[in-house]
């Protein structure tokens, strides 16, 4: 009877032991909600992409989002995207476009052409704009060539000059509308795990205080078409930023990649894109990375209220919009037919 009843008092200690650790998992996939066509923010004449959400102070929601003009197809974003700005009192939508915060800023700079990827973010007070811009190097241009760049897309020759130019920069700002203070150069370039270039950023401030910036570039030593995804460390949002040598994600074709840093659960976690699936890793210290026990959270298909699925030509870009530290939106990007807007995913709150 002894050896009983300390069997029964182990199990359920271990089995308690089971539900708190998994109650500290982020468990998004399960929680992801129908789409409401009132969560899907389209233009007429612009392909609307890349979304990231913030709160400000007095509880209104800020969308930084890239769009480029439909006039120019789809592959227009390396040479028109700019970053645009829309405010919601909800995190969901609807959207009401505000202005147009940054585009190429011309001629002579780093970031001459298209502003791209925007990632924003508070830290201490001041706001960082991060995004992804191109240049030309010393070749001349017009705009009417840029222009047939755009409708050409991957064949034209300016592509191979354009693609392997791109960086990723950041701007300041004390307030969400600006004046936004572009840098002089790029945040960082391609080393360690990545080559040819520095795209998709993303950030979080971890414990430690540190700031982690995820950044895609290609696999080295790679003759497939396949890009990684690196991690660099710095001791403040505007660098320098150190490299770390171990990829983040190295053994599958990603992009895209989203972080944040969960304060209760002491972790930070991601999401991503790849061909076929939205994944989600996680690490308990912002450099070595693993799957989430929840690793593929959603598939190339949404779920509408109605019971139809929304069957994308592309679903990229996912971002996680935090609130009170829980996961609260799901923000993608889809692409269908001659259209490209984003989509917002409501996220049922954990209770713990």
């Amino acid at each position: 009877m002894k050896k009983f009843l300390l069997m029964i008092t182990f199990l359920w200690m271990t089995s308690d032991n089971y539900g708190q650790n998994m109650s500290k998992d982020v468990l998004i996939k399960d929680k992801i909600q129908l789409l409401s066509d009132d969560h899907i923010f389209q233009s007429p004449d612009y392909f609307n992409w890349c979304s990231s959400i913030i709160k400000d102070n007095d509880g209104q929601y800020h969308l930084f989002y890239s769009r480029w003009k439909k006039e120019y197809g789809f592959t227009g974003w390396l040479t028109h995207s700019e970053i645009a700005h829309a405010v919601s009192d909800k995190p969901l939508g609807p959207w009401t476009y505000k202005e147009t915060v940054m585009s190429g800023r011309g001629k002579g700079h780093w970031d001459a052409i298209t502003a791209h990827n925007p990632m924003i973010k508070e830290f201490e007070g001041k706001y960082y704009l991060y995004y992804v811009s191109t240049q030309m190097n010393s070749k001349d241009y017009t705009e009417s060539e840029l222009i047939e760049t755009a409708k050409i897309g991957y064949t034209h020759p300016n592509w191979k000059i354009l693609r392997p130019n791109q960086r990723t920069g950041v701007a300041v700002a004390s307030n969400l509308n600006g004046p936004w203070a572009r840098m002089d150069e790029p945040l960082i370039e391609p080393s360690g795990p990545i080559t040819t270039l520095t795209v998709n950023p993303s950030i979080a401030q971890g414990k430690d205080g540190k700031y982690y910036l995820i950044v895609k570039g290609d696999k080295p030593n790679e003759t497939r078409f396949i890009r990684n995804q690196a991690v660099a460390i710095s001791e403040s949002p505007t660098g320098p930023f150190i490299m770390q040598s171990k990829a983040v994600i190295e053994d599958l074709d990603t992009e895209d990649l989203s972080v944040w840093y969960d304060r209760s659960r002491d972790s930070f976690y991601a999401v991503f894109h790849a061909h076929t699936f939205i994944g989600m890793i996680q690490s308990k210290d912002g450099v070595n990375w693993e799957q989430a026990p929840a690793y593929k959270i959603s598939e190339k298909k949404v779920k509408k209220k109605d019971g139809s699925f929304l069957l994308p030509d592309r679903l990229e870009r996912p971002f996680i919009f935090l609130e009170q530290n829980e996961p609260r939106v799901l923000s993608m990007a889809v692409k269908k037919g001659n259209d490209a807007y984003i989509i917002f995913l409501p996220i049922e709150q954990s209770i713990l």
